[in-house]
């Protein structure tokens, strides 16, 4: 089993990265401040004013740890990624289900039963835990509702339909996310999903873990030698990670949604963490991103059982074994794609 590595994040304007023998050293104003051997990495993600020497990004495309480049909001910018690891067989064979449209349905409705099913457990863990502090009513239907969508997903369907289950799925969840918030009611009221940019705090919070997600999946995707540009759920776009996007589905409730409300919940970032500019977008001021990737990292240090392999496993491998779980099924070896389940 593939061994969980780290996530390099660094955050301090006017950063400086470099290669010293086999390590990575972060430099702040010429002195260094950490040294990290490369062995331990599994990438690397700068935030606004961070600057990576040619020869590390070499060394580090050689040792496959991807580079990510961020504003310093969480907006990407690029990514600098070495050869694509594989066998070109098997992104062929991607690039042949993802024209037809039938294979296409099959993997993007196991996506969604993953995504569903996850969205409801998380509604009905909240239910469990707060029922007295939120309208436990509202969040009981939606509760039915997706689990109804889970029921019609159990049939076939046409690519578009299974892509309308989708919105049809997100607008139920979303619809009493609200409710899921039982502390800082006054400073983190969620209305509606909004980005690019977000306009208020919960999906601020949002918007930037679902950033580091997508960076994670995609890594992993790249891992085992898929294209994270070509996907079956999500539509080809000139410079969108359609595949990575497809595979985080199915972990936007369980890892980032969940971590959103914990950070709330449990007042691991305030009202105060968050400005507003004129034009009404909403950004985190540099403590609370270093709070939020803190978190981030520790929650992907827990272990949970993997509903199919049936073997305990870090959070943070999650991401690897799906991927590799889809590449055996675009090859054949694998009847279907089967999602992550969160029981």
């Amino acid at each position: 089993m593939k061994k969980h590595l780290n996530t390099l994040f660094v955050t301090t304007q006017g950063a400086y990265l470099a290669k010293e023998g086999e390590t990575v050293v972060v430099k702040v104003e010429k002195e260094i401040r950490l040294r990290l051997p490369v062995h331990t990495l599994g990438g690397i993600v700068c935030f606004g004013n961070v600057s990576c020497s040619p020869f590390l990004m070499g060394f580090c495309a050689e040792n496959g740890v991807g580079v990510s480049f961020l504003t310093e909001k969480g907006r990407f910018l690029a990514r600098v990624q070495g050869p694509v690891s594989g066998n070109v067989l098997l992104r062929r064979e991607q690039y042949r289900k993802a024209d037809d449209p039938r294979a296409s349905a099959a993997v993007a409705k196991a996506l969604l039963i993953g995504k569903i099913a996850n969205g409801r457990t998380v509604l009905q863990r909240a239910l469990r835990d707060h029922a007295e502090k939120m309208n436990a009513g509202e969040v009981e239907i939606a509760v039915k509702r997706l689990g109804n969508h889970l029921d019609l997903l159990s049939r076939d369907y046409p690519l578009e339909e299974v892509r309308g289950f989708e919105g049809d799925a997100a607008h139920v969840y979303f619809g009493v996310f609200d409710h899921l918030i039982v502390a800082q009611k006054g400073d983190f009221a969620f209305a509606e999903r909004n980005r690019r940019p977000p306009l208020d705090n919960v999906n601020c919070l949002l918007s930037f873990i679902y950033t580091l997600l997508v960076h994670d999946v995609r890594s992993a995707l790249e891992g085992v030698g898929l294209d994270p540009a070509v996907g079956f759920l999500h539509r080809d776009r000139p410079g969108r990670p359609s595949l990575a996007l497809d595979l985080m589905e199915e972990f936007r409730p369980f890892l980032a949604d969940r971590l959103v409300l914990s950070l709330i919940n449990l007042r691991r970032v305030q009202a105060k963490d968050f400005q507003r500019t004129e034009t009404g977008a909403v950004s985190m001021d540099d403590d609370a991103r270093k709070t939020v990737l803190v978190a981030y990292q520790e929650r992907k240090q827990e272990e949970i059982v993997h509903p199919f392999l049936d073997e305990k496993v870090s959070i943070g491998i999650l991401f690897h074994i799906q991927a590799l779980l889809l590449a055996r099924h675009l090859r054949g070896d694998l009847d279907g794609y089967p999602p992550f389940v969160w029981k």
